[in-house]
């Protein structure tokens, strides 16, 4: 089986006439999706990695600025 993911514009007649049309032929179901809020843990993790990258990037585009100052 196969998911699809949707976005819509839920105020356009034509997107929610096609949206039933789809559901309506019986050849899809629709599965409630939980937002997934990250912990604490995740968090921090990605503050870490972002702040790593930037910093490494820094150091590595030093040499290429240099180059053209």
């Amino acid at each position: 089986m196969c998911m699809v993911t949707l976005q819509y514009d839920q105020r356009s007649a034509l997107a929610r006439r096609k949206m039933a049309a789809l559901m309506a032929s019986g050849l899809f179901t629709q599965v409630a999706m939980q937002s997934q809020t990250p912990t604490q843990e995740e968090v921090r993790e990605d503050r870490e990695l972002t702040q790593a990258f930037m910093e490494h990037s820094k150091r590595s585009m030093s040499d290429i600025i240099a180059r053209y100052i």
